[in-house]
């Protein structure tokens, strides 16, 4: 269920067939103004409910299509929650925007939607090939946090176990947005991403130059209290050389470099979870 999932998951959201109304942030925005306030977030048991609840309603809903229609019901469940996980068409959008900017020159533009691909951290650039840079690190981020992170929760604890990821990453969002500090939502957040982090930029050290790749990973993946976004992003500038010069705009020229990292890695991912699934290992 896992791979077919994942393969249909994938395609529906490069073929921009989801609505954006049925995208998770979407989702979890009208949830979150439904049935949460200021005052019931402001405790922990609020915030462990808030979190919880979600996964909670899959958990109950893929109980109750076990066996059904020789688990047909169950199969389409897992297709449908891995589509609504996967389906994050405004950062392909910003995304698109900031390259087109790039190859007509806009650097102003450039700097405003590199800022807002990634919420959580200030962008300090001082030229356009550090922005190329910064922006080359942030998709190597994105592609773990919005997809390769997601993947490794369906993999191993399936529907459940990534719509609890999910839910997380969007109150960790919401915190950063809008200046609140939510309790358990950091830590949770944390928790969840140790060793994600470390598995997946494990593959950019597989993808990508190993010796150099390594080195970073194991600089880094193995300090404890090292950080998800820095093991990620600094495997990932390791593991691939950066151009010095060619065809395309210098605000560019390193995030495509590390694009085509972020691609090879998780094509890597889904080519292991096809063995995986192969020898039984994973449904």
């Amino acid at each position: 269920m896992a791979l077919f999932s994942l393969l249909v998951a994938i395609l529906v959201e490069r073929l921009k067939l989801l609505p954006s109304g049925l995208q998770f942030d979407r989702l979890m925005t009208r949830y979150h103004k439904q049935f949460w306030d200021a005052e019931s977030l402001a405790t922990e048991f609020g915030v462990a409910m808030a979190l919880i609840l979600p996964a909670l309603v899959v958990f109950v809903v893929s109980h109750l299509l076990q066996g059904m229609l020789f688990d047909l019901l169950s199969l389409l469940f897992w297709v449908v929650v891995s589509m609504i996980c996967f389906s994050h068409q405004h950062l392909r959008a910003v995304f698109k925007q900031y390259i087109q900017a790039a190859c007509r020159g806009d650097v102003q533009a450039c700097y405003r939607y590199a800022g807002q691909l990634d919420c959580t951290e200030c962008l300090d650039v001082v030229d356009e090939q550090d922005l190329g840079e910064k922006v080359g690190q942030t998709v190597a981020w994105i592609n773990y946090r919005y997809y390769g992170a997601v993947a490794l929760f369906l993999i191993f604890l399936g529907p459940v176990g990534a719509v609890l990821y999910c839910t997380v990453r969007f109150y960790s969002d919401f915190n950063v947005k809008n200046q609140t500090k939510m309790p358990l939502v950091d830590d949770l957040q944390t928790l969840l991403d140790w060793l994600p982090s470390r598995l997946f930029s494990f593959g950019y050290v597989l993808s990508g130059q190993f010796s150099s790749g390594l080195r970073a990973w194991r600089q880094h993946g193995l300090r404890i209290r090292c950080d998800a976004k820095t093991i990620v992003t600094q495997t990932a500038v390791a593991a691939e050389s950066l151009p010095e010069a060619g065809n395309a705009p210098i605000s560019v020229q390193s995030t495509l470099a590390l694009l085509a990292l972020s691609k090879r890695n998780f094509l890597l991912l889904l080519t292991l979870v096809s063995v995986l699934t192969i020898f039984g290992f994973v449904n």
